[in-house]
């Protein structure tokens, strides 16, 4: 008896064991690659002819490559050519044989003066076409695409080059067969330079210049950037041949003492004279110019900023003297909204259009051009985004909106007009998805392609006050169904404040078994700046579609400090808690979900994320040892007192202080004019480091050797701290590569898989090819 029943125990950890394999075929069956060929076209990007109401598109279905013309105005669409009749023309001329289910057509422009006709290249050879006649020739039958040298800047009219050389400013007549120069400026240095490129270090050659023109082309002007004291980072590019090779770059970092300083230069061509704008207020500001006249070339908009990032002025230069007066201020509380503040300057300056967060949610206010308020564009517990098309003859404004329809999606964007003058909003995508927008240039008609998570996308074009008049595409997902593709499921859940909704994705197997246990991963990426949660159509969910088919759930939402699509609270929850913020929302959140769905092993859950995203899986691990088992991080900033100046002191804070100085008389500059104080920044940020002791589950940190943005010693400070507190963790080191190789290296991917199945699923079988599945 006591046998039969060892034997029983025996077959059931074995049938447990069978049922807890990774299925590494499906998930390599499902990655990104694998899956392109199994869809065509998932929108419709329309190419408006000239100013006409008409537009071309191209869209690949299942059945082929078609390329349609569309009236809007007339509403009708015909196809520019019938593909077999195309292909057979194109034998004729060239003697060469081309699939005509995918056409190799590229480069199609319609001609200014008649838009039946165009010309569009294949391989070598240009060819025109009338789409009237359909009569096909060659235009030009060695064609070489003519580009632009890449260190030239034109003048509106076409007369003049602007471009750097040895750090200085140049200029050039286009005409000019002698190629005659004219040195504008004789102080750039490296580092303190005219060029885009401020690195650059090959003497006597035409480089791209950071100038840009008014457009009567008789001035321009160059936000210059002072970096000669920014202190230097390295990273060593150990593949290079024949010696592993060092690279050098500046690198400013939060509450160091020199950071970039920005100046404003503004040149006259006529003189070859120039003035510089003072812009002197706060310490190590910033400035941005929004807009320069096009008439006149007489005066600039500009916005400055302090450096803390709370308190600005919107500037307006005149550019004759370069005098600079402050049209208006705003002040905020903790930082501004740089992913959607924009300021937009219409007839000629006396109207400005800008977005605000003054009442905590973003909306659109009209200036006049001495900087006061004239009226509130739109108003509403809703967050305004882009602005899509500003209608200027007619006073109308066409920009995107969230959270505004009772019942939609709030992160889906939603399309909207309103009178520049009088406002009033109305909306013009009615269907609850996230929308596209491009407008004819006459202002009657755009086209949307409308999707969302679990819903195919379709594209159709619509008149100015959203009505459809007529259907244009469907996206083809035929023998992406026949693989057994399935679309994901979107979820809401509570913040850990039990009031505020949190909204994402779940991704399944696609041989999801409701009576099983599944372990569940989380994908996180904690803003503040964004959520990286898809609400559009996605096939494969960046790396989420394949995870889910090893044999787990995957789940993907935001967390308060997140999406700027949301009230200035829930953006800027995170402030100075940088490295903490987002963690107990997403450990609530997945407890909800298992909660809700039994088939959830809320005693097995992992972990991952790239940049922020590693960031914060190897912050939930160390912070909740208990509940996250398993963590794959890669390249994360775990440590922003090292990663760059703007990003910890906008999202986790600067200190302003006024520090004590003995200062000699001929030492004291217009900022600190008898002051015997000396303003500096201090400005710190909790670090992944400092919790490696807590570590008990498995982490694997990943970050390329390359890596400029987030440098690898984030990486490799938690790597020592874990060494120095005995931790057990896995570390991979990639060569070659810089911040954003999880896309290109199939090898990260499939580590991953192998990573979670290992500690996950308890596969650790070690006959599994990382290469060939």
């Amino acid at each position: 008896m006591k046998r039969l029943w060892f034997i029983q125990i025996l077959l059931a950890i074995s049938l447990c064991s069978a049922a807890q394999k990774a299925d590494f075929k499906a998930a390599e069956k499902f990655r990104a690659d694998n899956l392109t060929p199994k869809y065509g076209d998932l929108a419709v990007n329309a190419n408006w002819i000239e100013e006409s109401d008409i537009f071309w598109y191209s869209f690949k279905t299942s059945a082929g490559k078609n390329f349609y013309y569309v009236d809007a105005a007339a509403k009708s669409k015909q196809s520019m050519f019938e593909s077999k009749f195309m292909a057979a023309e194109l034998r004729k001329l060239t003697h060469h044989p081309y699939n005509d289910l995918d056409l190799p057509v590229k480069d199609i422009k319609f001609d200014k003066k008649s838009i039946t006709k165009f010309t569009f290249v294949v391989d070598s050879m240009k060819f025109n076409f009338d789409i009237t006649t359909q009569k096909l020739t060659i235009k030009d039958s060695l064609w070489k695409e003519k580009k632009l040298p890449s260190w030239t800047t034109y003048s509106s009219d076409s007369t003049w080059i602007v471009y750097a050389k040895n750090h200085n400013l140049y200029l050039m007549k286009t005409k000019d067969k002698d190629s005659v120069e004219i040195q504008l400026t004789t102080d750039g240095e490296r580092y303190y330079s005219y060029a885009r490129n401020s690195e650059d270090t090959i003497k006597n050659k035409k480089v791209k210049s950071n100038a840009e023109w008014f457009k009567n082309s008789k001035k321009l002007y160059v936000e210059r950037q002072d970096e000669r004291k920014v202190k230097d980072l390295f990273v060593v590019d150990v593949l290079a041949q024949p010696r592993p090779k060092l690279k050098t770059y500046k690198y400013s970092m939060p509450g160091e003492e020199f950071v970039p300083q920005s100046e404003l230069v503004i040149f006259d061509l006529v003189s070859k004279k120039h003035v510089n704008v003072d812009l002197k207020k706060w310490k190590d500001q910033t400035i941005n110019v929004e807009w320069s006249s096009q008439k006149n070339a007489d005066k600039l908009i500009l916005i400055r900023k302090d450096r803390p990032l709370k308190t600005l002025d919107v500037c307006l230069v005149n550019a004759e003297t370069g005098a600079l007066s402050v049209l208006f201020s705003e002040e905020t509380w903790p930082y501004f909204n740089d992913e959607y503040s924009r300021l937009s300057v219409l007839n000629e300056g006396n109207d400005i259009i800008w977005w605000s967060e003054r009442t905590g949610w973003g909306q659109l206010y009209l200036y006049d051009g001495k900087g006061n308020l004239k009226n509130q564009i739109t108003n509403g517990y809703f967050v305004t985004g882009r602005v899509e098309r500003i209608d200027t003859l007619g006073r109308m404004l066409y920009f995107e909106a969230f959270g505004k329809e009772e019942g939609v999606h709030p992160y889906y964007s939603m399309k909207y007009k309103a009178s520049i003058d009088k406002g009033g909003t109305t909306l013009i995508t009615k269907e609850g998805a996230n929308h596209s927008f491009s407008m004819s240039k006459s202002n009657k008609y755009f086209v949307d392609t409308y999707s969302t998570v679990d819903k195919i996308p379709e594209a159709v074009l619509r008149d100015n006050n959203g009505n459809v008049i007529m259907k244009l595409e469907k996206a083809d997902l035929s023998q992406l169904f026949k693989t057994g593709w399935k679309m994901p499921e979107t979820i809401v859940v509570k913040a850990k404040d039990g009031v505020t909704d949190l909204y994402g994705v779940m991704y399944k197997p696609f041989n999801f078994d409701s009576t099983r246990k599944y372990p569940v991963i989380s994908f996180v990426y904690p803003g503040p700046q964004t959520e990286s949660v898809q609400y559009s159509f996605t096939v494969t969910g960046g790396k989420n579609v394949a995870l889910a088919q090893l044999g787990f759930i995957v789940v993907n939402f935001g967390h308060r400090g997140g999406s700027p699509m949301r009230n200035s609270y829930y953006h800027t929850f995170g402030y100075k808690a940088l490295r903490d913020y987002p963690l107990a929302d997403d450990k609530y959140g997945i407890e909800q979900l298992a909660d809700k769905y039994k088939f959830i092993d809320i005693s097995r859950v992992g972990i991952y994320g790239h940049s922020g995203g590693g960031f914060m899986s190897t912050a939930a691990i160390l912070s909740y040892p208990d509940f996250y088992k398993v963590a794959v991080s890669s390249s994360g900033n775990h440590d922003n007192n090292i990663y760059n100046q703007w990003w910890g002191e906008t999202y986790n804070g600067v200190t302003e202080i006024e520090k004590k100085i003995i200062r000699k008389e001929e030492q004291k500059d217009s900022l600190n004019k008898n002051k015997d104080v000396e303003i500096i920044f201090k400005g710190t940020v909790d670090k992944n480091q400092d919790i490696a002791k807590n570590l008990k589950g498995y982490l694997l940190l990943v970050t390329g050797d390359l890596d400029d943005n987030v440098h690898p010693g984030n990486t490799l400070r938690v790597v020592d701290a874990l060494i120095k507190a005995n931790k057990r963790f896995d570390f991979m080191m990639l060569p070659g590569q810089r911040h954003a190789y999880g896309n290109e290296i199939p090898y990260f991917d499939r580590l991953m898989w192998y990573y979670f199945a290992e500690h996950l699923l308890g596969d650790y079988r070690t006959n599994v090819d990382l290469l060939d599945f």
